[in-house]
């Protein structure tokens, strides 16, 4: 399954008043594993920018002035995402926007149902606790300390993170296990146990490194706690 992690900066915050995209990035997730395989524009949004913008995303008129338009990105963005899942952190925001500029230019409009809105899922899973992208980074423990200003790739990168243990951790299929093991236990079924992998993980040790190993253990001598079987 091929999901693109998306965020989006702009001017403001209606494109019905003017408000335009400044920014996209994307991060490629293939089976809820990042591919390396990313997306990044500035946009030249063709107006100024306003002061209380600049301030949440430093991109200034000036910077902007020589990015291509909206219009010369939109089919490469919309070649890059396909008909992926858009992962979007307060999706109806950013659809908003991207549906906006791609009407502009007389491409088609994404549908709202090709979105995830992870703020629905934290706000589901975590009802009452706050939900933005800093308070999810605190609660999983997710470094966002680089995170001074907002970044499209940057928050998409995190947001990714983020996703990840929202839908069950960096193993969510573990997580769906154990979700019907509880629902199991509750209705008096036998207990689910994890199965051995298929395939075992390739050794995360170089062959330098374990060789370096084996030199330390030599000098130990043949009482070390290595060569007891």
């Amino acid at each position: 399954m091929r999901e693109i992690v998306l965020d989006t900066e702009t001017t403001g915050l209606d494109p019905e008043t003017g408000d335009r995209i400044v920014e996209i990035g994307g991060v490629e997730l293939f089976n809820h594993v990042a591919t390396g395989n990313t997306y990044h524009q500035y946009i030249n949004p063709e107006r100024d920018m306003p002061q209380e913008a600049f301030d949440v995303h430093g991109l200034s008129e000036e910077f902007l002035s020589d990015k291509p338009k909206f219009s010369q990105i939109a089919q490469a963005f919309l070649d890059f995402i396909g008909d992926a899942k858009l992962v979007i952190h307060n999706a109806s925001f950013d659809m908003k926007f991207l549906n906006a500029e791609l009407g502009w230019v007389g491409k088609p409009v994404i549908a709202m149902d090709q979105a995830v809105d992870t703020l629905a899922i934290a706000r589901r899973r975590f009802a009452g606790s706050p939900a933005s992208l800093d308070a999810l980074c605190r609660r999983f423990g997710i470094d966002n300390s680089s995170r001074t200003l907002h970044g499209a790739l940057l928050d998409s990168e995190i947001l990714a993170e983020v996703y990840l243990e929202l839908i069950g951790g960096r193993q969510p299929d573990l997580a769906l296990a154990q979700n019907s093991q509880e629902q199991g236990n509750q209705q008096g079924a036998t207990t689910w146990r994890a199965s051995s992998r298929p395939t075992p993980l390739p050794p995360r040790l170089t062959e330098q490194e374990q060789e370096a190993h084996r030199a330390f253990v030599a000098k130990l001598g043949e009482d070390a706690l290595w060569n007891q079987s």
